[in-house]
């Protein structure tokens, strides 16, 4: 999937085929003089590791290219020299990268600088012919073939360690806010969807992610679906946006929570605040009522327009104090 992060494309997913390298074949060889084997055994094929990178921001090398093989062992050679080894292949992949084998549900999660994960093993080295000699049979003509490296199909999923994430219904004026806190340049409009993907700006050196809007239903594929959230299961505090157009603003709010608990029930247990968005559209008096009904839901509620610089700094501080 392509997602937005300033005037760049985030690449999130991707399925590759990874494969350790071959065996290097056994020799047959003799000495010429002593007509003995002299057969040396092949290298073993390279391994194959995904280690995380600090300097690897996405999966985008992943989707230009989906095959990735470890250097294949070299063959035995006369005189007994073993063959060398394959080279170890080492794929970087991003802090908070998932690997999941379909093959087998096995998941691991690469999630700090010190994780090297083994994903393939090179095939063994084949034996040369040096190696079957024995008192009955002195002259072998005979050497096995390396072993072909191990094959295996995986899935790789980026969920971004994000520090805020701005929810809500669409267009509850999330992507307006992460343009007024950071340098992203997303685009806005008066109409539900306009966000079709993840977008992501820095905001102190923190990242806040603008989800798409969930609407009711998202968990059973309506709308843009939930497939997002994953890119919110890390952040510290959540940034529930409701627009003081609606009409049941308690309902609007449930209505996230509800799709937030089908895609995973811990979303709900974080720290967020509901920020009720476009207040400059309201007089003061419906302001006061609206914020009063929200309140029964037991959050912090900070109103917010675009418009009062005053609701902008007051917000900037509830960054700030997360700290």
């Amino acid at each position: 999937m392509l997602y937005t992060f300033s005037k760049f494309m985030l690449i999130d997913e991707a399925e590759i085929t990874v494969k350790g390298g071959n065996g290097g074949a056994g020799k047959v060889a003799f000495f010429p003089m002593k007509k003995g084997p002299s057969g040396g055994n092949g290298g073993n094929g390279g391994d194959v590791y995904l280690v995380a990178d600090n300097n690897t921001g996405d999966l985008k090398k992943y989707v230009e290219r989906i095959t990735f093989q470890a250097g294949s062992g070299a063959p035995g050679g006369r005189n007994n020299r073993l063959g060398a080894d394959g080279e170890d292949l080492v794929l970087p992949v991003p802090i908070g990268t998932t690997l999941i084998d379909p093959a087998t549900n096995e998941e691991v999660e690469i999630g700090d600088i010190s994780t090297r994960v083994l994903v393939c093993q090179g095939g063994t080295g084949g034996l040369g012919n040096d190696a079957f000699k024995t008192p009955t049979n002195r002259v072998p003509r005979h050497a096995t073939p390396g072993q072909e490296g191990q094959v295996r199909q995986l899935k790789l999923i980026l969920k971004l360690i994000a520090d805020y994430g701005l929810i809500g219904l669409p267009n509850a004026g999330k992507s307006s806010l992460l343009n007024a806190l950071t340098a992203a340049n997303v685009r806005t409009a008066a109409y539900p969807f306009t966000t079709l993907e993840p977008n992501l700006g820095v905001y102190k050196g923190r990242i806040i992610a603008d989800i798409p809007g969930l609407i009711e239903g998202a968990s059973q594929g309506k709308g843009l679906g939930i497939r997002f959230l994953k890119h919110i299961e890390k952040v510290a505090l959540l940034l529930h946006c409701v627009s003081v157009e609606g009409k049941d603003l308690v309902k609007d709010y449930q209505t996230v929570l509800t799709e937030l608990a089908n895609y995973n029930k811990s979303l709900l247990k974080k720290e967020a605040v509901i920020l009720l968005t476009k207040t400059d559209l309201i007089s003061e008096t419906e302001l006061q009522n609206k914020t009063a009904q929200l309140k029964t839901t037991g959050k912090k509620i900070l109103p917010v327009s675009l418009l009062v610089d005053d609701s902008l700094v007051k917000l900037k501080k509830v960054l700030q104090s997360d700290r």
